[in-house]
């Protein structure tokens, strides 16, 4: 199958690709396929032990053991996953989710499959990526909050002020020194721990 001329070419030239797959009629259509792209293509086979996280992409034989051989942490992946799924038999569901994988690809390929999964892993890791950043950035500014009110109540206590004028010393500690408000509250708790 030929691409679609109509559509505007992907920029995908500066892709990682893995494909773990049999080097058999299918697996090598898929190779051809994916380099047909212009990214860059490695193959393996047998799948190693552990799949590489040096990659943009990796294409996998879907396998029993495959939640096993990747190499990251659950829930913090390093690439977009495609599985590749014989015809038959059906694949264990359970197994597959464990793998979390990015796209699914069903033998036999077709071009335009093939095209489809690619940019759908992508896109797909990329949103996942952007969703860990935000959680990140707000399990961040969650702490610096739990922080400086904890820091309020520690200046609250031993200084007997209000919270307005706790939360007010910080702010001028935190502008003659240039550091940020959670530096000087993390001062005072780390303080407060050390004197007990």
């Amino acid at each position: 199958m030929s691409w679609n001329t109509a559509t505007p070419p992907l920029k995908l030239s500066n892709v990682d690709i893995v494909v773990a797959c049999e080097r058999d009629d299918t697996g090598d259509a898929l190779i051809r396929d994916l380099q047909h792209t212009r990214a860059r293509v490695r193959h393996l086979w047998p799948i190693p032990a552990r799949l590489p996280d040096d990659t943009d992409v990796i294409f996998c034989d879907f396998a029993p053991d495959l939640a096993s051989r990747i190499p990251w942490v659950p829930g913090e992946p390093k690439a977009a996953l495609v599985t590749i799924l014989a015809r038959e038999p059906s694949p264990d569901l359970e197994l597959l989710c464990n793998c979390a994988p990015d796209a699914v690809l069903h033998r036999p390929f077709t071009a335009q499959a093939t095209l489809t999964s690619l940019v759908l892993a992508r896109a797909h890791f990329a949103y996942e990526q952007r969703l860990r950043s935000r959680i990140g950035k707000l399990d961040e500014t969650l702490r610096t909050i739990r922080c400086v009110e904890r820091a309020k109540a520690i200046l609250m206590s031993r200084r007997k002020v209000r919270e307005d004028e706790a939360y007010q010393f910080m702010r001028r500690q935190a502008m003659s020194r240039r550091v940020s408000i959670s530096t000087i509250a993390n001062a005072i708790v780390d303080s407060e721990e050390m004197l007990g």
